[in-house]
């Protein structure tokens, strides 16, 4: 029950804060909002644009859209690249700062039985959730928390999510480089990959990563 209970209450921050700042970030990091903003860092834009993707871990920052602005700027091999490099490093440093805070913290805030529990579930399935959760909204970053917490394998959660996170970059960053204005068939395929490419990684890592 803790266990719910705690993914409950941070996915009710990410949304409260969602609903406060939400608008005000839509406005300022639109498409093109986007790209006039990196724009003005001329060649530190990438490094920029990597630091307003971790960020997406406090705020509510468009993501997809900045990595939109990326594949206009860069092209969809760099912007891709930069874009799957933000979403990588913002999901690490979610698990990092929870992983970090101890196996006794964890205890102490779900108790033994959930705890055990949600090791269980990282071991089991928490590979599938990570992987799939990039390209949700708001989500992500409370799975990736999630994980550091239950102490999901290091090795696993991140093969996880860099299948996650490179589909997701390369095709919003394609998106942008080509201006593409129905683009649900490539949102079709950055959510229908990471489960395709975990499988893969899965059977070639099994043993190593004995799920």
């Amino acid at each position: 029950m803790r266990l719910l209970i705690l993914f409950l209450f941070l996915a009710a921050i990410v949304l409260a804060i969602f609903f406060i700042w939400g608008d005000p970030l839509l406005t300022t990091f639109s498409q093109e909002g986007s790209i006039a903003w990196l724009n003005k860092y001329g060649g530190w834009a990438w490094a920029v644009a990597i630091l307003l993707l971790m960020g997406d871990i406090l705020l509510p920052l468009p993501a997809t859209l900045i990595m939109s602005a990326l594949g206009y700027l860069y092209g969809t091999l760099g912007g891709g690249l930069i874009s799957a490099t933000g979403s990588f490093l913002a999901g690490s440093a979610g698990y990092w700062i929870c992983y970090m805070m101890g196996e006794k913290a964890a205890l102490t805030i779900l108790g033994p039985k959930d705890y055990e529990r949600g090791k269980s579930i990282s071991l089991s399935v928490g590979g599938w959730v990570v992987a799939l959760s990039r390209w949700l909204p708001v989500f992500p970053e409370v799975i990736a928390c999630m994980a550091g917490l239950t102490r999901m394998p290091p090795a696993t959660f991140h093969l996880a999510l860099l299948c996650g996170s490179i589909p997701m970059g390369f095709t919003y960053a394609h998106i942008g480089a080509t201006g593409i204005e129905h683009p649900w068939l490539a949102v079709a395929l950055s959510a229908g990959l990471p489960p395709l490419i975990w499988w893969l990684v899965r059977t070639v890592f099994k043993k190593r990563l004995g799920v």
